[in-house]
């Protein structure tokens, strides 16, 4: 099977899980997992920042971030096709209590004009209280595409113009650091939290890490236990994530020729419309109208091929650490072959 639909289907690798069994555990609930510890150090350290704490799932920490940064009824700002808005289940009203300001962004990627127009005026009661600013990097269903990290500037100084907080949900942030040559700390000088997620591009089975400043963080522990994310003796999974950390960042650019090869050899087929510029390790193209999308991803799973249908027409591969040069081969085998 070649399974591209997304980059969270990695399997640790002989070594990873090596690396895991022979993890040294504790209570995490009582912070007495020696593992668990030595990663939030590690990516404390990493972005500079003074805390992290290590959560299961992602979208578990960009709700905790959202909670310790609003209180009910105010309002967060982001982009209309923003993770925190389209794919954690509501949970942003669920948990917090808070709604979104959507922003008509570019593939995913608002600015600083943009987050200043959605401001709510703060002495107009009928409103709500803007308070957070939450963006995306890489976007997921901007098509991995990475932000100008001049305008994560710009808006950055919009949030201190108006006291906001400022959140990265950093799911695919490695790729992006890679794709810019960019670095932790610059990020970690930039947002007050950030979510780290380990299970995709970096190919652990679980986990993700926020990490901030001690004004936000103070409150972490508790707000994740509220979620429900209190942990045991987890550090054989946090290990997976320190094993993640010191050897599958530089191979991500793997990841992204690969993205950049897919998407030259769709730009050649005649059933294919068009083909969203890539950057990262996500491809989005698109049928030609008298195509049958299902009819087509039928054809694909008959040779043991999967991706993703996101709706209107918007189809998505995405390369990672299972996907090998051999399977990329028959891939573009398969592409060049298909009869639609």
């Amino acid at each position: 099977m070649i399974d591209l639909k997304s980059d969270t289907v990695t399997r640790p690798t002989p070594e990873m899980l090596d690396f895991m069994m022979n993890a040294e555990v504790g209570d995490d609930v009582y912070k007495e997992d020696p593992t668990v510890n030595e990663l939030e150090m590690r990516v404390a350290e990493m972005f500079g920042k003074s805390q992290a704490l290590f959560f299961p799932t992602g979208s578990m920490a960009n709700q905790a971030a959202i909670k310790m940064h609003t209180h009910p009824s105010e309002q967060l700002i982001c982009d209309k096709w923003a993770h925190v808005y389209n794919y954690e289940g509501g949970g942003v009203s669920f948990n917090s209590g808070v709604s979104c300001k959507l922003v008509d962004g570019h593939r995913g990627m608002i600015t600083a004009e943009q987050v200043e127009e959605a401001i709510n005026p703060p002495d107009f009661y009928h409103s709500p209280f803007t308070r957070l600013v939450c963006i995306e990097n890489t976007t997921n269903k901007g098509g991995g595409a990475c932000y100008d990290i001049e305008e994560i500037k710009r808006i950055k100084q919009v949030c201190e113009k108006h006291q906001l907080g400022y959140h990265l949900d950093g799911a695919r942030l490695f790729n992006a650091l890679v794709a810019k040559n960019e670095t932790p700390k610059q990020y970690g000088e930039l947002f007050d939290t950030i979510s780290i997620c380990l299970s995709k591009g970096l190919g652990a089975p679980i986990g993700s890490v926020l990490v901030g400043d001690d004004r936000y963080m103070v409150q972490a522990m508790r707000v994740r236990k509220v979620l429900g994310g209190g942990m045991r003796q987890v550090g054989y999974l946090a290990a997976a994530g320190i094993y993640a950390l010191d050897h599958h960042i530089d191979r991500l650019a793997e990841d992204h020729q690969r993205a950049q090869e897919i998407g030259v050899k769709l730009q050649t087929l005649s059933y294919v419309k068009s083909v969203e510029p890539i950057e990262t390790n996500i491809v989005i193209f698109y049928l030609k109208d008298s195509i049958d999308e299902e009819k087509f991803m039928q054809q694909l799973q008959e040779k043991n091929v999967v991706i993703s249908n996101m709706g209107n027409g918007k189809l998505r591969v995405v390369t990672h650490l299972d996907y090998t040069a051999e399977k990329h081969q028959e891939f573009l085998e398969v592409l060049g072959a298909l009869k639609v």
